[in-house]
């Protein structure tokens, strides 16, 4: 799969991920803009259908693409997913790398994507921001929710549930997305940073995410983690505390640690016991910290290379987002929380991308994110409640949650 000869050399390189992201958002193409966590090269992809489809994740089958998630996907048979019809990578300061393409060279998509100029370019801004009152009752709501959980789970319904809420901005004018993007990989180059538009709903969905959900790489290596207990990254001070140091609740513990046996019980299900575990240890995620367990197992060596499919369908919805027992966590959030999370705590990511040594998957939880629409942004938080919780705190960690992305878009 080789990029197009009909464009000369000079328009390949004169051409950023910037200018290709305004030409398909004009022309209404779907699009994903991503970076890897601890990567600089950024990579695009472009759909030219016009459209999204819908699947069933299934990485042996899927073409190079980028899947989407929403929250409520039983076995992954309902993810929406933008092909590859274009692929880039370029280096952190827009430069092109690396190109792909599926389609002849007369299709419309390569007039739309490949003659933005200075006058049409959108500007790369961001403009102000104002926080959308909330509300009046909008904390008292959370926390009545919350005092119900508990009530569930000393009952014995459910042991753990994860709860999210709301918060609604509005730009004076419609952000630039790139910029934006940009500032989410400054700031957290740990994460997963991502933004995908999809024109058949009007949004684009971003964020920076910590949390891997599945991955395969090219070695056949399959990875997951069990990532949860949130506390700030900062004393009272203001000063940023050493990993080592962060003190930890017996109810964030037992927290992280539902999570953790929820994927080694995935792993007895499917009879696979040679898998390596690391952790819990510490680690920071912006102006948050949180306990984490790596996981991962050689699909070559269990021979087992439909393992990363299997995983995915057996763990989206993780506990971490949603909560154990998953179906009555899942109806008690279906039932409670006062919005419908779309794409939020689902799970998004590149499928099958065709790097050096052979095709890679990596999906990620769509966490710390935020919807667009227009000019209004809807960010997304959620807590993770247990009988020990106690409802203002779990307000507070949603609090700071929604700030992750508020720091970054108010800089």
């Amino acid at each position: 799969m080789q990029f197009s000869t009909h464009l000369s050399s000079t328009v390949q390189t004169q051409q950023t991920s910037h200018s290709i992201w305004q030409g398909a958002v004009q022309a209404g193409y779907p699009a994903a803009l991503w970076r890897l966590p601890n990567r600089t090269d950024r990579e695009l992809i472009i759909d030219a259908s016009g459209t999204v489809a819908t699947v069933v994740m299934d990485f042996e089958e899927l073409p190079m693409g980028f899947a989407v998630s929403p929250f409520v996907n039983p076995d992954a048979e309902s993810t929406f997913f933008l092909k590859a019809d274009f692929y880039w990578r370029f280096d952190e300061n827009g430069a092109m790398l690396a190109a792909q393409n599926k389609l002849p060279t007369d299709h419309p998509a390569f007039e739309s994507l490949f003659r933005i100029d200075s006058k049409t370019a959108k500007k790369e801004i961001v403009p102000s921001v104002k926080v959308v009152k909330s509300a009046q009752n909008q904390q008292l709501d959370f926390e009545e929710t919350v005092s119900r959980a508990i009530r569930q789970m000393e009952r014995g319904t459910f042991r753990k549930v994860v709860l999210s809420r709301t918060k609604t901005i509005r730009f004076e004018e419609q952000p630039d997305i790139p910029t934006l993007f940009n500032r989410l990989c400054q700031a957290y180059p740990n994460a997963f940073v991502s933004a995908v538009y999809l024109p058949d709903r009007n949004q684009v969905w971003i964020g920076a995410t910590p949390e891997r959900l599945v991955s395969v790489d090219a070695d056949g290596i399959f990875r997951t983690v069990a990532l949860a207990g949130t506390q700030s990254a900062f004393d009272s001070e203001g000063r940023q505390k050493r990993t080592a140091d962060a003190p930890w609740t017996q109810k964030e513990i037992e927290e992280q640690a539902l999570v953790s046996r929820y994927i080694i019980g995935c792993f007895k299900k499917i009879r696979v016991r040679e898998y390596l575990e690391e952790g819990p240890r510490t680690v920071v995620a912006g102006n948050l910290m949180h306990l984490r367990s790596d996981y991962s197992v050689d699909t070559q060596a269990v021979n087992f290379p439909q393992l990363g499919t299997v995983m995915l369908r057996l763990l989206h919805p993780t506990s971490a987002v949603c909560g154990m027992p998953r179906e009555t966590a899942q109806a008690f959030i279906l039932q409670h929380e006062a919005h419908q999370r779309e794409f939020y705590s689902g799970f998004l990511g590149p499928v099958n991308i065709v790097r050096q040594d052979g095709p890679e998957t990596d999906l990620f939880v769509n966490l710390r994110c935020m919807k667009l629409e227009g000019q209004e942004g809807t960010l997304y938080a959620g807590a993770g409640l247990t009988e020990d919780s106690s409802p203002a705190k779990e307000w507070r960690e949603t609090e700071l949650k929604c700030d992750t992305m508020l720091s970054v878009i108010t800089q």
